[in-house]
């Protein structure tokens, strides 16, 4: 439903100017903009993955995305190395993870 406020004449009658009658229809209408109904679901802010990779026979993170791109760039982490994300069922090779092969495939094309 598209609710708005859009009654300045009504606001103007109770004696306030067109500006302050403006402000306030524009007020109204953000309100009613972002009002959540009782019982629906309030957004939920999503949060970046954390990352995990087993270098040198011990559990390295959690890390974010762009310290897993450090690590790659050492040379610490390779394609073949086990990582696990959060979310994820279980521990797989790092180039089976898209953004983290993304990484790979980058290193190549600015080696080239």
């Amino acid at each position: 439903m598209d609710y708005s406020f859009n009654s300045i004449d009504r606001l103007m009658e109770f004696g306030m100017s067109m500006a302050v009658a403006q402000q306030m229809m524009n007020t109204m209408n953000n309100a009613m903009a972002n009002m959540h109904a009782a019982g629906a679901e309030m957004p939920v802010k999503k949060t970046a993955a954390q990352y995990y990779a087993v270098v040198n026979g011990s559990q390295v993170g959690p890390m974010s995305e762009d310290e897993v791109a450090k690590i790659v760039g050492a040379g610490s982490i390779g394609e073949d190395t086990l990582m696990w994300k959060t979310g994820a069922a279980a521990w797989t090779q790092a180039k089976q993870l898209p953004e983290i092969n993304k990484i790979f495939m980058l290193r190549k094309i600015n080696k080239q």
